[in-house]
């Protein structure tokens, strides 16, 4: 947890920074359709506080989870916007308050506990996680309104855990019954290292650079434009769903090229 954590200040550090510069406009659109800069901000806000709500008070997120999951699009696009318009430091202020909380709730978690959620329940380490996995895609979106390239770090792994983890949810999440079949997953770290998951003969295996499969997993970029490789059919069937987030997936990016 202490390493989760000290990379989740650090990925809401980064895109602090960035959103935080001169010059910076909230109301300029980023690549997600309808969403602007402000929404970004907006959701990120939204989500820790819903973080910080199941950690501390699992009875009052239950209850605020049915009315969210009743209609998921909505509640999701009201988070958002509730940060378009208002004063560019108070939205800021709000989603670093929003940051800290979490990490303070999340060290508070018992080891062990189950933590309710809109998808599946998890354990800390997995929230702290999927944070990181919000921040990271999120700021992608901010990055590339900016024109800003970001420079990969592995705190990429914690992304690319949880895409690996949530590959069944890919499929239920597309009306797919999960395949019966063991993967492989083999990425090249930024760093140089090679993560890999699952069994070192599986028949489904897919491989390439961490960053693409991160974009892949979060939905970011269109697989045509991301250099990862499969092989079994059921592994080129996940390259094309591949999701890391509760949530219908949406229409997903155009490809570029």
């Amino acid at each position: 947890m202490t390493v989760v954590l000290a990379d989740l200040l650090a990925e809401g550090a980064e895109l602090d920074a960035l959103v935080a510069a001169d010059g910076v406009d909230f109301a300029a659109p980023t690549p997600a359709v309808g969403w602007t800069i402000a929404h970004q901000i907006g959701h990120l806000t939204w989500t820790d506080e819903l973080a910080v709500l199941c950690c501390g008070d699992p009875d009052g997120f239950a209850a605020t989870r049915r009315g969210i999951v009743a209609d998921l699009a909505a509640a999701i696009e009201a988070g958002a916007a509730a940060a378009v318009g208002r004063p560019v430091p108070e939205v800021l202020s709000g989603w670093r308050d929003g940051r800290a909380a979490v990490v303070q709730a999340l060290r508070g978690v018992p080891p062990g506990t189950r933590l309710p959620w809109l998808g599946p329940p998890m354990g800390a380490g997995t929230m702290a996680g999927a944070r990181i996995t919000e921040t990271w895609a999120h700021g992608q979106d901010v990055a590339d309104a900016l024109g800003a390239v970001r420079a990969a770090t592995d705190r990429l792994r914690h992304v690319a855990d949880l895409g690996v983890r949530t590959r069944d949810h890919s499929f239920v999440t597309h009306g797919l019954a999960p395949p019966d079949a063991s993967f492989r997953v083999e990425l090249i770290s930024p760093s140089g290292a090679v993560w890999a998951w699952g069994p070192a003969e599986a028949d489904q295996r897919l491989t390439g650079q961490a960053l693409d499969f991160c974009l892949l997993v979060t939905r970011r970029r269109h697989p045509d434009d991301l250099d990862l490789s499969t092989v079994g059919e059921w592994a080129a069937l996940w390259l094309t769903i591949a999701q890391a987030f509760a949530g219908p997936p949406g229409a997903g990016r155009p490809p570029e090229r």
